[in-house]
């Protein structure tokens, strides 16, 4: 084949190098059922070797979305947001005729071949993945967008975890709490890490030291009704333990607070607790939690708006503000700093 500038390569270009039909690049290009998966793996790769520009693959009309969340994440814990966060993005789906299908998926669940069968437009991944997971995924050249995640090089929507984890520690420092913990789960997960940093950050506007034995992850290998107990007790046996606790989020937060009434203690009166996320049980505990209130069937609308827009030249990265709601667990009328 003779020389061509990679703006200029084309689908027929493709089937030359590799020695198959235009038809099969195209079907391969455009992620479309009828080939082995052996075949199409070798078109992309011919593509990438000869430097095809994947937007001039035209955009038609998006019908299916596909809604990948890992399966870390498809358990009783976590799904009091994404389940909200999956019918954002179904109900704006409806909205524009877009079929919409759900896959929890692992890295080892040969997830290539699982989208070929549900044959999507486009994919939404909800929750952490690791890059090497996504790198798949983009390697199918279908547009994609990230729900609370952030990677460089992808468009995302995500709440904002750094102020909210601000906000939540300015209130406890404004109720006279001298020492606030935190109670975290995996820093490797973008959410977790940015309301990490809030908090820190929150500290050190006001003056306060960061003790690092305040913060508290929850061990590996564990659930997080065991590792949030695990870590609140940690917490609790320091020789001057915490008198606020903020927690990544509010089913941290509810196993925290049991755990104090189990040690004898009062919320808010010895402990006030904060939590994240606003879910639905967030108000049924032993005393209702303050916490951030995330509107979570609107990250997956924006999701899917973000996908719906023309492709852009650099990825888009949208956040999506946050509110403190304050409840029972962090102030009642028969306490305060002064009492």
């Amino acid at each position: 084949m003779s020389a061509a500038s990679p703006s200029n390569v084309t689908i027929r270009d493709i089937a030359k190098f590799a020695g198959v039909s235009a038809g099969t690049i195209s079907r391969a290009l455009k992620n479309e059922p009828g080939l082995t998966e052996t075949t199409r793996q070798m078109v992309l790769s011919a593509a990438h070797e000869l430097g095809y520009d994947f937007t001039n693959l035209r955009r038609k009309r998006m019908r299916r979305l596909t809604f990948l969340l890992h399966r870390q994440h498809n358990t009783a814990a976590s799904s009091p947001f994404y389940s909200p966060v999956l019918h954002g993005a179904e109900e704006a789906c409806r909205k524009q005729g877009i079929v919409l299908s759900f896959m929890a998926v692992g890295p080892a669940d040969g997830v290539t071949e699982q989208l070929r069968m549900h044959a999507p437009d486009a994919i939404v991944c909800a929750g952490f993945f690791e890059p090497e997971l996504l790198g798949a995924l983009r390697a199918s050249g279908k547009p994609l967008v990230l729900i609370d995640m952030k990677l460089r090089g992808y468009s995302s929507v995500n709440p904002d975890n750094f102020m909210g984890g601000c906000l939540a520690t300015r209130h406890l420092i404004g109720l006279g709490r001298t020492r606030i913990g935190m109670i975290s789960g995996s820093l490797g997960h973008y959410s977790v890490r940015e309301r990490n940093k809030g908090y820190r950050q929150a500290l050190f506007e006001s003056g306060m030291l960061a003790d690092p034995r305040l913060e508290a992850s929850l061990p590996d290998g564990v659930d997080l009704e065991t590792g949030a107990c695990e870590a609140m007790q940690s917490l609790l046996a320091l020789p001057n333990p915490p008198d606020a606790v903020f927690c990544y989020n509010d089913s941290a937060a509810l196993v925290a607070m049991r755990c104090c009434l189990a040690a004898g203690l009062t919320v808010p009166h010895d402990v006030s607790i904060v939590g994240f996320d606003d879910i639905s049980s967030a108000v049924l505990g032993h005393r209702p939690l303050t916490t951030l209130r995330i509107d979570k069937k609107g990250l997956g609308a924006m999701g899917v708006e973000l996908l719906l827009r023309d492709q852009q030249d650099a990825p888009v990265e949208q956040v999506a503000p946050v509110e403190l709601i304050v409840r029972a667990s962090t102030v009642c009328d028969d306490w305060g700093p002064h009492k």
